[in-house]
């Protein structure tokens, strides 16, 4: 395979504590914009950047796996749950790349406000030697990059998407995407609080969330008033 030839592979990376329509319809519109052969949500082990997440890996990755199952192009890549200590982005893009081979269009997802604060990831400069960076990007995020960022920005920018298609790695595309107000935080807050998370995760993973009584719901209390979804009744 030469430079250009094949769809790129892209990947996303998060802890997925739980999964739900925030990650998943961005991640459809990025399969289809881009015309990605597959991207491949990889659940991090232990995330080096923010909190540990509430649920196991094997759960997280398993709740995943549930939502991905009918959305074609969507793949669970579970490589950072095989490997301990910290989930760094550039062991994860360097082993990929070997799989892939030099020449295939690889793709890091990630989101703008992850992207102002790439000068303080691990082996940050490295990573657009592996891959594509795609910066996602949604209506009224205005915030200001550093300064130094966006001078390292300048000569990487592409101008079409196209430009993915030409390279294995290399450049930088902004991207943008449906804001959806939704958060795993207020997720896991509803939930244990035992609120029904319905419409905001897909119907399979809001049924084992809710027969498993994962995050807390339900809460007999709660769960057996006048409204509340009991999950019996899924």
């Amino acid at each position: 395979m030469t430079a250009g030839q094949g769809a790129p592979v892209a990947l996303l990376g998060g802890t997925f504590d739980p999964v739900h329509y925030g990650h998943l319809r961005p991640a459809i519109e990025l399969l289809e914009g881009l015309g990605l052969s597959e991207l491949r949500l990889v659940p991090g082990h232990v995330p080096p950047h923010r909190p540990q997440p509430r649920l196991d890996a094997a759960m997280r990755c398993a709740l995943l796996e549930t939502a991905a199952a009918d959305i074609p192009g969507l793949v669970v890549d579970r490589r950072e749950l095989m490997r301990s200590g910290p989930s760094y982005t550039v062991d994860t893009l360097a082993g990929l790349r070997r799989e892939l081979g030099p020449e295939r269009p690889l793709c890091f997802v990630m989101g703008s406000d992850a992207f102002r604060g790439l000068m303080q990831w691990h082996r940050w400069r490295e990573l657009i030697g592996q891959a594509h960076l795609v910066v996602t990007t949604r209506g009224g995020d205005n915030a200001a990059r550093p300064p130094a960022l966006d001078e390292w920005l300048a000569p990487r920018r592409a101008r079409h998407p196209g430009e993915l298609r030409n390279a294995p790695a290399g450049r930088v595309w902004f991207h943008p995407v449906s804001r959806l107000e939704i958060s795993a935080t207020a997720i896991r807050g509803l939930l244990a609080r035992g609120f029904s998370v319905q419409g905001l995760t897909p119907d399979p993973v809001w049924r084992r969330l809710a027969a498993t009584g994962l995050y807390g719901y339900p809460q007999a209390s709660r769960a057996t008033r006048p409204g509340r979804l009991h999950p019996h009744h899924d």
